[in-house]
């Protein structure tokens, strides 16, 4: 994931912090909508919340 927060900061000009919000919400709003990929949302971004 970290890839991802690297990514997220260079390209879109994010905080670490910002990086970590946009993807913690990306994580709740495919879970929420697709409640059958919860396991593979946390495989691919982990599980910490």
């Amino acid at each position: 994931m970290q890839e991802l927060i690297e990514k997220l900061k260079t390209e879109a000009g994010l905080t670490d912090e910002q990086a970590r919000q946009v993807i913690d919400t990306i994580k709740k709003f495919v879970v929420e909508k697709f409640p059958m990929l919860e396991g593979a949302v946390h495989n691919v971004f982990g599980g910490d919340n």
